[in-house]
């Protein structure tokens, strides 16, 4: 809608993950390099944790992006608490033929997961997996997973595992009977939000990837917007996307203070309310 008045290649903030806008703040350069390592030193987990909207599966998807040439990536991201047997999740992630063999039969599809790791072993390629809102999984589920990573050639793991989730999973892993798994965690990383030197950052570098000018919004308007979010990133992107839109419908050249506080008023009573700034809040009682 906005992105010809202001000059723009694409929206630069949109909510999808998109590995080509990922801005390296602190937090994300550390956990994209323990992915990176973890890869390398053939660790058998691997968790990246953080609140809803931090970047956790964008920095995921980045590391997948640039990921090592022979690495065979399955990616599970439907979880729930009523998964059941995470054995078939994993072949289907995997994309193994199961054939005829029935989902109750687990020796079964425990052979084929194996003969399939074995063989991706001796052609020179190894295998990670990817499970995304881990936090949704069952204890149950996580041990099986525990069980899983057992297969080994004496020397080399033959399956890798990413667990991608919120703070609610690091709990579960402290459970004292999630002790042999938490043992097996060579990568622990929990990401934290913005600091307000890095949402200016953050900001200019979206911008700069969808071909505007960091002066399209202001240094007022990103401490306005930095405030209200916290420097969650998701909630950065959509403080900032709608006040684009409000920008072209006023048809102003850029976005400013005046303009970031005029949406924080309209979203006080909304469904997902941003913490305004004293200015807007006394706006909202003028106008209420």
């Amino acid at each position: 809608m906005y992105e010809q008045f202001y000059g723009l290649r694409e929206k630069p903030f949109a909510l999808a993950p998109n590995p080509a806008f990922l801005y390296l703040s602190r937090h994300h350069r550390h956990a994209l390099t323990l992915l990176e390592y973890s890869i390398l030193q053939q660790a058998g987990f691997a968790v990246i944790t953080g609140e809803v909207g931090c970047g956790k599966t964008t920095v995921v998807q980045r590391f997948l992006a640039g990921k090592p040439e022979g690495l065979r990536v399955g990616l599970l991201c439907n979880t729930h608490a009523r998964i059941g047997p995470l054995l078939p999740w994993v072949l289907d992630a995997l994309e193994v033929p199961v054939g005829t063999h029935r989902a109750e039969a687990s020796h079964e599809l425990h052979r084929l997961l194996v003969d399939f790791l074995r063989k991706s072993y001796a052609e020179g390629r190894r295998t990670l997996l990817v499970i995304d809102e881990a936090q949704n999984l069952p204890l149950a589920a996580l041990e099986e997973l525990r069980v899983l990573s057992n297969v080994n050639t004496g020397q080399d793991l033959l399956l890798q595992t990413i667990l991608i989730g919120q703070p609610e999973l690091r709990a579960m892993l402290r459970r004292p009977r999630m002790r042999q798994f938490a043992q097996r965690i060579v990568v622990d990383y929990h990401l934290g939000p913005l600091q307000r030197e890095e949402t200016h950052a953050y900001i200019a570098h979206r911008l700069e990837v969808a071909g505007a000018s960091s002066a399209l919004v202001s240094g007022d308007a990103i401490e306005l917007v930095h405030e209200s979010t916290q420097g969650v990133p998701r909630l950065v992107n959509l403080l900032c996307d709608t006040a684009l839109v409000y920008g072209f419908a006023e048809q102003r050249p850029c976005v400013d203070a005046a303009l970031i506080e005029q949406v924080l008023a309209d979203r006080a009573g909304g469904i997902l309310p941003l913490k305004a700034s004293p200015r807007a809040a006394a706006d909202v009682i003028v106008q209420g």
